[in-house]
């Protein structure tokens, strides 16, 4: 893609944020390992690259290194930390163990007036994660900045456009640092495309209609937001050739079901068939307690009903699946493909079994850019500000075995809490809410019997990502009111307890 950043992985955890950033920027980023062969980033024709950080060090033997051909290939390169120390390494200076590690919060001063810091403060305030650090230059480099420990925070040799950074200007904790890395990409690459969601929309129906051509394109609906704008995409893209299915598990949420046909049977005029094959999947869960089992269970379960579906669809050539960005970081990631990756992840299998050409349109994007996508493509808020629901549904929230009759109770719960959120104004403040079954049953008092129903437990955090995830402290009388309402209004449950406990150590989800 034209004027477009290279981003080479060293392991940092902060990786993605370097290209979450830059395309926030309007500059399209793109993550490769730092194992990728020169000629492949040179063929992508980039106008930079950036070299992340990591955990290792560069003057230890098998350290991760680059192909020093590609710094030499004229495309101005920023080192961020351990990239900025590899700059140095492989032009002749010196990286040891820093007298005094720097973690945390640091003030830069920039000494030098240079392209990378136009228009920003001669006092900087940054983040600063390292125990290595630079102690002498490499031939043709320069100090543009400098901390009390760091005498090297930022370098440059700017006849051959390279640049290096001590300090993480891509974390929020650097408030300029987005500054920054416009300046390397705008100033220093001259980089003048602007990457938008509109742009993106209208490349991406282009390229799908070349690689689909006339043929048929079948979906899998789940009523999440990834399957939603790629259903959405394609249609644009080519309208009556997509046939989306829906499957009916019989472990989703209220009123799904009803809300995917009214948009987009009746909305968006999509060929939409619903299966319900809710008893298959209840029947084959019967009894089954533990939630790999049930994950497992699910998706064979999903595979075979999605697959006849699509044989009945005649003349299908491709299978259209909602993998976004992260997913392919992961699989190329420096520390190799994950080792675990949770069973019913998408359609996983389907592109093997049913000889299908596989489509991706959202493979190049981050979730918040999926919904910016879905803004594009007009569908509604309440579609795309839906919290993560799981591929599994209703099963991985109900401990233990599954049985309509426990999923009926928890997704009657279930609407009650997120009716009360959306209705409060908190649905949109916390990342995720939902409400979870308890495998247990309490004593209760309700009018003048007793009872010995079913508990349930809300759970509603504050994250940014997912990776890590705070409690979120809900106003206590919205918590009685919520309370209230499900041991009122659904017979079965006496008992309501809300989860404080955060990511790590606990997960969102509790199976």
């Amino acid at each position: 893609m034209k004027d477009s950043i290279v981003i080479l992985d060293f392991g940092s955890q902060y990786t993605q944020l370097i290209a979450r950033r830059l395309r926030e920027l309007e500059v399209f980023a793109e993550i490769l390992p730092y194992t990728a062969k020169t000629a492949e980033v040179l063929a992508k024709g980039p106008a930079g690259i950036i070299l992340s950080g990591g955990p290792a060090s560069v003057h230890k033997k098998g350290s991760p290194s680059v192909d020093p051909a590609l710094l030499s290939a004229g495309v101005p390169v920023l080192g961020i930390c351990y990239g900025m120390q590899l700059l140095v390494h492989l032009h002749g200076g010196t990286v040891a163990r820093a007298e005094k590690r720097e973690y945390g919060h640091a003030s830069v001063a920039v000494l030098a007036a240079d392209p990378l810091f136009s228009g920003l403060p001669r006092k900087l305030k940054v983040w600063m994660s390292h125990g290595d650090g630079v102690s002498r230059l490499g031939n043709g480099f320069k100090v543009l900045a400098k901390t009390d420990s760091a005498p090297f925070a930022a370098i440059a040799d700017p006849a051959k456009r390279l640049y290096g950074v001590q300090f993480h200007p891509e974390v929020v904790h650097t408030p300029e640092g987005a500054k920054l890395l416009e300046n390397f990409a705008r100033r220093v690459c001259r980089a003048s495309e602007r990457w938008t969601m509109s742009s993106f929309l209208d490349a991406a129906v282009k390229d799908i209609q070349d690689r689909v051509g006339g043929g048929k394109v079948v979906c899998a609906l789940s009523g999440g937001v990834d399957s939603s704008v790629t259903a959405a995409l394609l249609n644009r893209a080519v309208g009556k050739n997509l046939h989306c299915v829906y499957v009916d598990t019989g472990l989703g949420r209220l009123g799904d079901l009803e809300f995917m046909k009214d948009l987009f049977q009746g909305t968006l005029k999509v060929n939409l068939r619903v299966v319900d094959a809710s008893k298959l999947f209840l029947g084959r869960l019967k009894g089954v307690s533990d939630p790999e089992k049930k994950r497992k269970i699910i998706g064979r379960t999903f595979i075979e009903v999605f697959d006849a579906e699509a044989k009945r669809l005649r003349g299908v050539d491709f299978l259209a699946q909602g993998t976004l960005y992260p997913d392919v970081i992961e699989s190329v990631s420096v520390h190799g493909p994950s080792a675990v990756i949770k069973s019913h992840h998408n359609v996983g299998g389907l592109p093997k079994k049913m000889k299908l050409k596989l489509v991706e349109p959202l493979r190049l994007l981050f979730k918040d850019e999926v919904r910016r996508l879905g803004r594009e493509l007009g569908l509604p808020e309440d579609l795309l500000m839906r919290h993560p629901f799981p591929g599994p549904g209703l099963a991985v929230r109900i401990l233990g075995p599954v049985t309509k009759e426990r999923c009926d109770l928890l997704r009657k719960a279930d609407h009650i809490a997120i009716a009360e959120l959306r209705s409060s104004g908190h649905y949109s403040k916390v990342w995720q809410a939902f409400v979870v079954l308890l495998p247990v049953r309490s004593v209760g008092v309700m009018g003048d019997e007793r009872t010995h129903d079913h508990v349930v437990a809300l759970r509603a955090v504050e994250s940014v990502d997912g990776m890590t995830a705070d409690w979120a402290k809900l106003p206590y009388d919205l918590l009685g009111r919520i309370s209230s309402r499900i041991v009122s209004e659904v017979k079965g449950i006496n008992r309501v307890a809300y989860d404080i406990s955060s990511k790590p150590p606990a997960t969102i989800e509790w199976e």
